[in-house]
């Protein structure tokens, strides 16, 4: 069983009762991974590839973009110690959800925004955080926000190599980066 490197825990479930999941694609999932493991009250994070039609693809596959996956981070979280609110916060402020099919330099399908939900009560939180982020966006002057936001799909984890890749190499390529506007919304 594969465990995280940072703080030992499962990456597979099943996991402790009262926690919830969500997966998140913000590029490329190496600085993603790491911005969501340092919040307090993520049980674990891991890195996978969701949202495309081949079973068990390799990264390989996944990278030449004919499985359709994107990079994702599943974050599972404690909603007693951080909430959902907070994490949304956390993922639009933190990548470009406008870029379409990349993100910086990273370009391809498996780069895309994306956010895969679990359950019906993520859903309208997502959906409000989306508008008011689009509302300080269009402020900004950028365009419209391109995230694909659905039902969480089957998540095949990453290659061990990948899981907490900029914990194992902290000099490693991140491209993780905002757009410098912040979500005011309170909600």
């Amino acid at each position: 069983m594969l465990t995280h490197f940072v703080n030992g825990r499962p990456l597979s479930s099943p996991y402790p009762a009262g926690l919830e999941s969500v997966q998140f694609g913000m590029g490329c999932f190496w600085g993603a991974e790491r911005l969501f493991w340092q919040q307090s009250g993520v049980y674990v994070s891991a890195v996978g590839y969701a949202g495309g039609v081949t079973e068990n693809p390799t990264y390989e596959a996944v990278c030449s973009g004919s499985s359709g996956h994107t990079e994702v981070v599943l974050v599972v979280f404690d909603p007693k110690q951080i909430t959902f609110e907070s994490l949304l916060r956390l993922f639009w402020c933190s990548h470009d959800p406008t870029q379409g099919m990349r993100q910086g330099n990273d370009v391809g399908s498996q780069y895309r925004s994306s956010i895969y939900f679990y359950g019906d009560a993520q859903k309208p939180l997502i959906e409000y955080s989306r508008e008011s982020y689009q509302q300080s966006l269009c402020q900004a002057g950028y365009g419209e926000i391109t995230t694909e936001i659905i039902p969480a799909p089957q998540l095949y984890l990453a290659e061990s190599y990948h899981q907490q890749y900029l914990a194992k190499n902290p000099d490693g390529y991140c491209s993780l980066s905002g757009t410098g506007v912040e979500l005011t919304d309170n909600f």
